[in-house]
This record gives structure tokens, C-alpha cells and sequence, in this order.
């Protein structure tokens, strides 16, 4: 997968974690689009390790992982500005 889809994949999962965990966090779109590449490369790497699959391809699949690894950032990073 080449960068634009990570970054366009990272934005949709990104959003997709914010709608499932709403708040308030600073940063905004930046933060939700970095979170939400970060948490597709997470969770790819989780759900590889697990059986699941990777984050390799646009997929249901895919964005499935991808938004629970951005989930998980965002809980981990709230967690942190707590």
C-alpha cells in the first residue's frame, strides 16, 4: 500500500476511533489523522501477531484492524494526559 492510502486508510480509522470514544483532545485533525495512521500500523502489527490479519489492502477487514489500533491509541493517549 503506498502512503496516500496509509494516510487516507490512518484518517478513516482515525475518525472512526473518535466517533466510537468521543472527547475532547487537543490537536484536533492532525492528532486524529496521526493517531489513526499509527493505530492501523498497531494494529496491523497486533491483529498479524493474533491471526486476524494486517492492515495490507482497503478492506472492511483492514479498517476494522485499523480502527481498533486507533482506538487503543487514543485510550493510551488519554490515558497519558490524564
Amino acid at each position: 500500500m503506498g502512503i496516500i492510502a496509509w494516510i487516507i486508510l490512518g484518517l478513516i480509522a482515525g475518525i472512526l476511533a473518535k466517533w466510537i470514544m468521543p472527547g475532547r483532545d487537543g490537536g484536533g485533525f492532525i492528532l486524529t489523522t496521526l493517531l489513526g495512521i499509527a493505530g492501523a500500523l498497531v494494529g496491523g502489527y497486533i491483529g498479524s501477531l493474533l491471526g486476524f490479519g494486517s492492515v495490507n489492502s482497503f478492506s472492511l477487514q483492514g479498517i476494522f484492524i485499523a480502527t481498533g489500533g486507533a482506538f487503543l491509541l487514543l485510550f493510551l493517549y488519554r490515558l497519558i494526559n490524564k
